[in-house]
């Protein structure tokens, strides 16, 4: 797993570079690599220039050796993916959903296995990411208020109609895992996640590890009341940060301000302030503030090394850019307020290939939140049932 996740994240290596990296012997790397060499997990490359000995051959992963199938989940659509090792999607689909109909769980599963119909060999598993809170993502037991799903047992089902591992966790964690394995993460151990569109979303990476807290909850950020008589939520409750700031709450802003009407969305609103409609600008403004105010604290009680904004709504974050990054300033620790803000790079496939990251990190990261589901997915990978 150690030789795999360092050629994951680093690219091919020499093996003399995987045992100075790795703290093994010569030896014990030569056997282990053989033996994936065998497995055809890694495969041999090229050889290194010299350095005045012995050229060194590169090992590299194979990265058609296997596959991962990422589903999102959200109350009215699903985004499944299939991708490669590294992350690379090779199909894509998108079809109508509604989370609240007594079918639901079974227009999953259909979807699902229609789609795994389409794909290639050595399927290591099935990843889902939904907007709620998983306690056990080897388990996969939601609570997602927006989906009006209350201890759904989301895992167990889907691994009973489709028959392969699957792992269930909360979207912006599994879009941390997909960072973390393939993004601007992997140069970073110790980083933070924020995501807007429809919510806001936050998460934690701290020496390599997704941080989850004590039930799976860490980083609930978008429901924290700021407003005790403040507008309603999405989940039902009141005055919660993302009834501000999600897609929603600025909506309402943009028809507060009779800049929007009936059946108009976060794009139109986008498109005033691109022309310079001081109004809209103000929104996005306003919003950026109170999400700096309430990220702020997050941030300075984790000290990440850099802070990675990713979401639907990062179309629009020039206009979120400059009152944010002001409102960080003024509200971190002094010797924080540099911490560099970085924009991910997103497309309609970038929270079900978060969802294809929960399976693929199980056989790159020691730390992974796969529990009973590990030895399932390192058995596929590794040619055994």
């Amino acid at each position: 797993m150690s030789v795999l996740a360092f050629l994951g994240r680093n690219g091919p290596a020499s093996r003399a570079d995987l045992a100075r990296a790795l703290g093994l012997s010569p030896a014990t790397l030569s056997q282990v690599t053989r033996r994936l060499i065998s497995q055809g997990v890694v495969e041999p490359l090229y050889f290194a220039p010299s350095k005045g000995g012995r050229p060194g051959q590169m090992i590299g992963l194979m990265n058609d050796a296997g596959r991962a199938v990422g589903v999102e989940l959200a109350a009215d659509h699903l985004v499944l993916v299939e991708t490669r090792l590294d992350g690379q999607v090779l199909n894509a689909s998108t079809e109508g959903f509604d989370a609240s109909a007594p079918e639901a769980l079974e227009q999953l599963a259909s979807s699902t296995k229609m789609f795994l119909r389409r794909g290639r060999t050595k399927l290591l598993g099935v990843g889902v990411c939904v907007p709620g809170v998983v306690a056990r993502p080897d388990a996969g037991e939601v609570d997602a208020k927006v989906l009006g799903w209350k201890a759904m047992p989301l895992g167990a089902r889907l691994r009973r109609a489709v028959n392969v591992p699957v792992l269930i966790e909360n979207d912006v964690k599994a879009l941390a895992l997909a960072e973390r394995l393939f993004g601007l993460g992997r140069d970073h151990p110790d980083f933070a996640l924020l995501t807007i569109g429809r919510g806001v979303g936050f998460a934690c990476v701290a020496g390599g590890a997704l941080q989850r807290g004590a039930g799976g909850g860490a980083g609930e950020l978008a429901h924290v009341v700021v407003s005790t008589s403040g507008q309603v939520c999405a989940c039902g409750e009141r005055g919660c940060l993302e009834a501000y700031v999600g897609a929603a709450g600025l909506v309402a802003a943009g028809k507060s301000a009779g800049l929007l009407r009936d059946g108009q969305g976060v794009r139109d609103l986008t498109a005033l302030a691109g022309r310079g409609e001081a109004r809209a600008r103000e929104i996005f403004a306003q919003a950026a503030q109170r999400l700096a105010h309430a990220v702020a604290p997050a941030l300075a009680a984790l000290n990440p090394a850099v802070l990675l904004v990713a979401g639907e709504g990062t179309a629009a974050w020039q206009h979120w850019d400059t009152s944010f990054r002001s409102g960080l300033a003024k509200r971190l620790p002094a010797q924080m307020r540099d911490t560099p803000v970085h924009i991910s790079e997103w497309d309609d496939t970038s929270w079900a290939r978060g969802a294809a990251a929960l399976v693929l990190a199980t056989a790159f990261d020691a730390s992974a939140p796969a529990g009973k589901q590990r030895l399932q997915v390192l058995a596929r990978l590794h040619g055994r049932s």
